[in-house]
């Protein structure tokens, strides 16, 4: 795999191959600046999450990855080719962007077959993609019999036909139900294992959480972190859930542990109180607690979810936030 080296400090390691190297990169349509210098390191051979919320640039950047649109300024590298030339490196990219299209009265398996000969890409290759796709079974069917889940599948397929090196998925969950979902995580992760480098856009950082691990996020046009999935939860402070025994002593325990030095957020749902646990731990708590006449039913340590280390990397409130809430919709 043609990859680049790298040494500059961007959450990775001196050393690490890079499968997309940006420097500076930048995107203006008039006075807008939608992309505003971001410095890109993704790993070779990661399932690697682009994240943020609705109109923070996510698509924006990937179209000028993939040669669709013009940098303003800036250079990058992609699988060892310069930005500015796409030729040098597109055969060995993949995308999924947006939702695809095919002809609906032609069988997947048709539809996979008239796109290689446009791309002029090996036919015989549509076979292999199907079965990565997981769409063997179902290759011969007219794609306007197909599930919303197996047309983003025969979209993958699609995406897979050059036998990329990197393949770049944008939302692929978009409209996708609960098992849907799951099949596309299992899918991704399947890719990864052959070796192959993975980038996936969503704004919903739960999701991200569950398939990726290395993450970049970006705000308003701007990078505010990239690295591994695993080094930014250890940089999160665990926070601790307790809740009286007795309804009625939780307004009275949380103004106890705050008058400690504790930050607490009541949950009135749950009827518990949130701890930061910053220089306290649950034995501490359940002493303090105890020692003024109260006893928990509940303690739990809980780590702090992607969603919340983005909120506070950006200094955005994130107040009332619940795991899974879709990020386009904070303002």
């Amino acid at each position: 795999m043609a990859v680049t080296q790298a040494t500059r400090g961007t959450g990775q390691a001196p050393g690490v191959r890079l499968a997309v190297e940006t420097k500076d990169l930048t995107k203006t349509f008039g006075d807008r600046t939608v992309v505003d210098k971001v410095d890109l390191a993704i790993p070779a051979g990661s399932v690697c999450g682009f994240v943020g919320p609705n109109g923070a640039g996510k698509t924006t950047t990937i179209r000028m990855l993939l040669g669709l649109i013009r940098p303003t300024a800036g250079r990058g590298s992609i699988l060892g080719g310069s930005l500015t030339e796409p030729a040098s490196y597109l055969r060995k990219v993949g995308a999924l962007i947006e939702a695809p299209a095919f002809y609906p009265q032609l069988s997947g398996r048709d539809n996979l077959k008239a796109l290689a000969r446009l791309g002029q890409l090996n036919v015989g290759g549509v076979g292999s993609a199907l079965a990565r796709a997981g769409l063997t079974e179902r290759a011969d069917d007219k794609y306007r019999s197909y599930s919303l889940g197996m047309k983003q599948r025969l979209g993958i397929a699609a995406a897979l036909l050059p036998d990329p090196e990197l393949l770049i998925l944008d939302e692929p969950t978009n409209g996708l139900d609960p098992a849907g979902i799951v099949e596309m995580r299992g899918l991704i992760r399947s890719f990864a294992d052959d070796g192959m480098t993975v980038l996936v856009s969503s704004h919903l950082i739960s999701e991200i959480e569950q398939i990726c691990d290395y993450v970049v996020m970006i705000r308003a046009g701007r990078l505010v972190h990239q690295g591994p999935v695993a080094d930014l939860r250890a940089t999160q402070q665990r926070d601790v859930i307790i809740a009286p025994e007795h309804d009625e002593d939780r307004e009275r325990l949380a103004k106890i542990l705050e008058a400690a030095g504790c930050s607490t957020t009541t949950q009135d749902a749950e009827g518990t109180v949130r701890v930061a646990s910053e220089g306290v731990s649950a034995a501490d708590l359940n002493r303090l607690a105890a020692s003024n006449g109260i006893t928990l039913r509940q303690l739990a340590e809980q780590t702090r979810s992607l969603e919340r280390a983005f909120f506070a990397l950006t200094g955005t409130d994130d107040a009332g936030l619940r795991p899974g809430q879709e990020m386009g919709a904070i303002k």
